[in-house]
């Protein structure tokens, strides 16, 4: 007993260690030196095509996943899969928008939903999520991949810079993130906190 006991603490410890160490951020091309001076960036999420832990699609693990709860109890997979969803609205995206801006207060530069007036817009990518999981002695954070392109607004296929985070940790401290969609929603918080941090550095 008391070497489970041990190898869960262990298991634990690794599973959040990764919040400790900075997040890296990668300019894969580009430069982000258009967005000194300015206030507003405009900012866009795209969910179009990422793979969910051993599943390729987002569809796939979402019809297993759903299959498997209206199995055990009819309907809750259906609510599950539209909490999965809405989840990217009432969570993750005012969480990456939240830290995102708190980072960026003394630039005064923020990032606003549904703002195409902006000269620019940062359209963030999810292409890869690992949902983690917590059962109470065992846990594993979550972890993202983001691919973030800076775009001019009137032209989006003219891309400035693309940004690459990958295996961004989500999870809270002390253990009580349950909930998929809270684990998640810290590797957004995370990331937007990380991305401002980046740009701090190098706008002027």
């Amino acid at each position: 007993m008391k070497n489970f006991i041990y190898a869960a603490a262990i298991a634990f410890t690794v599973c959040g260690a990764s919040e400790s160490f900075a997040q890296k951020v990668n300019l894969e091309s580009g430069d982000v030196a258009v967005l000194s001076g300015q206030k507003t960036v405009n900012i866009e999420y795209d969910y179009s095509e990422f793979g969910v832990g051993k599943f390729a699609t987002e569809k796939e693990y979402l019809d297993k996943k759903a299959a498997e709860y209206n199995t055990k109890e009819p309907g809750k997979g259906d609510a599950w899969k539209k909490t999965w969803v809405d989840d990217r609205k009432n969570r993750y995206e005012p969480k990456f928008e939240e830290l995102f801006n708190k980072g960026l207060e003394d630039k005064g530069l923020t990032a606003v939903h549904g703002r195409p007036d902006a000269t620019y817009t940062f359209v963030v990518h999810t292409k890869f999520v690992e949902p983690g999981f917590n059962v109470g002695v065992m846990r594993k954070n979550a972890t993202v991949d983001f691919e973030i392109d800076l775009v001019e607004s009137a032209n989006k296929s003219k891309k400035i810079a693309e940004i690459l985070m990958a295996k961004v940790p989500g999870g809270q401290f002390g253990g009580y993130d349950f909930d998929t969609g809270v684990r998640i929603a810290e590797s957004y918080a995370k990331a937007g906190k990380s991305l401002a941090a980046f740009l701090d550095k190098k706008l002027k």
